[in-house]
């Protein structure tokens, strides 16, 4: 890919943030593991212990580095702010600071709860996109309104190009869940029975809507042929239920680059095939599918996460 042509730079106001864990984008897992088994207290003494170790890239580490790197052209207008909420303390959290700064990342705006819940800094950040590795915060977030997923343990291929590649499901992520919900109630040919008899009514927007929106609009800086962002619907929905989604889409003036319409066909592959950085689903089934091929969030909304204790 060549070097983007910049159009306008983007307002302040439609910066796209994401705010993110410490767990989401560094490798934590030997200190969470101490944290678990030996309490807070060891966990703190690690932490100040070693605060000099580099630690090392998480799962959303890739998608934030490509993130970040959309501001090299405006640095001084950036398209896009990342931030830090973590439930370390501000002494523990250092060695994250630390990280950040060996790694070269830019960011600088954060917040250290001390085992509090972090969701109740989304909105004062102005937060569109919410990644965690904790369940509950990601929930919370989910429910006042915030995209939002649990980042999980996945496999993390090396990066094709510097093209961010964000793939997405329809039904509870970037839709409702309404028809999702009749499917698992009354079957899958109730399912297509009403999507194509209310083929030209639109879909109604789930958790992932806005989002979707503010990429869109950040893709809209760059030139359609030589765009740094790429992004995909990937869905288990087939023809003649693929009608509805294209409409839906077009009447919100959304852009997807790809649409995948497998027909219930394993995700997996299809998202390596499209080179994913990172993949959000509402399924747990299809997440522990996904996980084994690409970064995944699970975004615990809808009628397939109705028994999930905090449920969205």
């Amino acid at each position: 890919m060549t070097s983007a042509r910049i159009q306008e730079p983007v307002p302040d106001t439609d910066k796209l943030v994401v705010a993110i864990s410490s767990r989401a984008l560094f490798d934590l897992t030997e200190s969470h593991e101490l944290f678990e088994r030996e309490g807070l207290e060891a966990y703190r003494a690690y932490q100040i212990a070693h605060e000099n170790d580099v630690l090392q890239p998480g799962v959303a580490f890739p998608v934030v580095k490509k993130l970040l790197a959309l501001n090299r052209p405006a640095p001084d207008t950036p398209y896009v702010e990342v931030v830090l909420l973590s439930r370390n303390s501000g002494d523990t959290g250092l060695r994250i600071f630390n990280s950040i700064q060996h790694h070269g990342l830019a960011i600088s705006r954060a917040a250290f709860t001390s085992g509090e819940a972090t969701s109740e800094y989304i909105a004062p950040f102005g937060v569109d996109l919410f990644l965690s590795a904790n369940a509950e915060n990601v929930a919370r977030a989910l429910n006042s309104g915030v995209a939002a997923a649990t980042i999980l343990p996945s496999q993390v291929r090396d990066a094709r190009s510097a093209q961010l590649r964000i793939a997405f499901d329809g039904d509870a992520v970037i839709f409702g869940d309404e028809s999702e919900r009749l499917s698992q109630e009354q079957g899958l040919d109730a399912f297509h029975r009403n999507e194509t008899e209310h083929w030209n009514e639109p879909l109604s927007g789930g958790p992932f809507r806005n989002f979707l929106a503010a990429l869109h609009r950040l893709q809209a800086a760059f030139p359609p042929e030589d765009s740094p962002i790429r992004t995909a619907l990937v869905t288990a929905r087939s023809a003649p239920a693929h009608k509805r989604v294209i409409l839906t889409l077009r009447q919100w003036g959304v852009r997807i680059d790809e649409a995948l319409f497998l027909g219930g066909r394993d995700k997996g592959p299809f998202l390596e095939a499209f080179g994913a950085d990172l993949f959000f689903d509402d399924s747990p089934i299809n997440v522990e599918s996904a996980r084994r091929h690409v970064a995944t969030g699970h975004v615990p909304h809808g009628v397939s996460n109705s028994r999930l204790p905090g449920k969205a």
